[in-house]
């Protein structure tokens, strides 16, 4: 971790809500995003209809352009780290189609009547450098003055037109695995609140500034069937988008999932972001739990993820592929969680 300009400033103390858990939960979006105007520029190869993690815009028969952007609140207190997972995070919605990073402009708002401008600049030479390390240069960008620092980025890769990984590819059959564990959100609430006893903290960091640059070349070279990162809707709520736009359903093995020690305790402990409790809510019309599986284990599959890993639906003849593929990139883990099931499009089935 770097140290801060000025030590005595915490950003996770200057916002209401921290990372992905700010954002809007799928109850209220998924509703609003119905009743807009559809896309019907053929060159849209995707667009919003599928909740897909970017959009994909074909140039030609050889190149597609891929466009993401993604903002929130400090997840961490140091700015450095605050700018390099918040680049990650925006990088990982272009990794999860199948793409690569080419260009990126940062989005700020920062409250200078309050903070520092060492600060400002801490955050984005973090975001500038986790950007580089992923092949892709920052270009420019847009400030704004607001109450709570918000940074992020919006990002342009590219992807050929054939080899798009979107989140409507997955088959009944698919196995689904994970490449990042969960429990992020539990973990960084704690250490917003002073809570963090178990010093889980700075492996969460480190976890959080992973790219999924490697999960997506693993899951190009085994012909992966679809693929999401997953973020502030949590395993399962990126799980139903998944499902729903592949027209099946999923079954998930609850003790297959990885889960961070200390994130298990503090859940029990009744530490969870206010978006893991809404994200929740909204899967209680489309999980059904064996039950064995505690409200406690339910906040944690719907924990709200700040650049968490990739969710791979992959055929069962190209599992060995995948996982040997991710364990030579080195993934944090690679863990076989579930599979898509014929069913209703979205609906999901947890056992122990």
């Amino acid at each position: 971790m770097n140290s801060t300009p000025d030590a005595a400033v915490r950003l996770t103390q200057t916002a209401k809500r921290a990372g992905c858990a700010a954002k809007h939960p799928p109850g209220y979006l998924l509703p609003l995003l119905a009743g807009l105007p559809e896309v019907r520029d053929p060159r849209v190869l995707v667009g919003s209809s599928t909740t897909d993690d970017a959009a994909i815009f074909r140039l030609d028969d050889e190149r597609a352009l891929v466009f993401t952007t993604d903002f929130f609140t400090p997840i961490v207190d140091d700015p450095y780290d605050f700018g390099a997972v918040a680049a990650a995070n925006a990088l990982s919605d272009v990794y999860a189609m199948g793409g690569k990073p080419l260009v990126a402009l940062n989005l700020v708002g920062f409250p200078e009547q309050t903070l520092a401008p060492e600060i400002l600049r801490e955050i984005l030479r973090g975001g500038i450098e986790k950007v580089k390390e992923a092949g892709a240069e920052v270009v420019g960008g847009h400030t704004i003055k607001t109450d709570e620092p918000i940074y992020g980025l919006a990002v342009v890769g590219e992807v050929h037109p054939d080899r798009v990984l979107s989140n409507a590819g997955a088959r009944p059959g698919d196995v689904l695995v994970l490449t990042k564990p969960i429990g992020l959100g539990v973990i960084a609430t704690a250490n917003k609140q002073d809570r963090d006893a178990r010093g889980a903290m700075p492996e969460a960091i480190a976890l959080m500034k992973h790219l999924n640059r490697g999960a997506c070349a693993a899951m190009i070279e085994a012909g992966a069937s679809a693929a999401t990162d997953v973020t502030g809707f949590g395993l399962l709520g990126h799980a139903r988008n998944l499902l729903a736009a592949s027209g099946a359903s999923g079954a998930f093995r609850l003790s297959q999932v990885p889960v961070l020690e200390a994130a298990r305790g503090y859940v029990h402990e009744g530490l969870a972001p206010g978006g893991t409790h809404a994200n929740r809510r909204f899967l209680d019309d489309w999980v059904e739990y064996d039950e064995a599986v505690g409200k406690e284990d339910q906040l944690l599959l719907a924990d709200a993820q700040t650049s968490g890993g990739m969710l791979i639906a992959v055929p069962r003849a190209k599992l060995d592929v995948l996982l040997e593929a991710l364990a030579r990139h080195a993934t944090p883990v690679r863990a076989v969680v579930g599979e898509v099931i014929e069913g209703p499009a979205g609906r999901i089935r947890v056992t122990p």
